[in-house]
């Protein structure tokens, strides 16, 4: 049986919101409210796929600290992003 679209969307934002870590679920949730339902079926696989790797790695791929597989480095790039747009203070110029 498919999952139908919305159904998977919120399954999807779910997952993002509640994670294991307080630190992927302010990441991940944010960015999927902001990206999930304007996201191609290809792009959603992706990070469906993403969904189920362990935080500690995520956290360390966001951050930097190590290098994502090469299948899910693209979105890694956006969601570490938006996550430095979002959390990191920014100085008056």
């Amino acid at each position: 049986m498919t999952e139908p679209h919305e159904a998977r969307l919120k399954r999807m934002a779910m997952r993002s919101w509640r994670r294991g870590t307080k630190e992927m679920d302010l990441i991940l949730g944010p960015w999927a409210d902001a990206h999930l339902a304007g996201m191609g079926a290809e792009d959603l696989a992706t990070y469906d796929a993403l969904l189920s790797e362990n935080d500690q790695d995520l956290l360390a791929w966001v951050l930097g600290q190590a290098t994502p597989p090469e299948p899910i480095a693209p979105l890694i790039g956006r969601i570490a992003a938006h996550a430095r747009d979002r959390l990191v203070p920014r100085t008056p110029g």
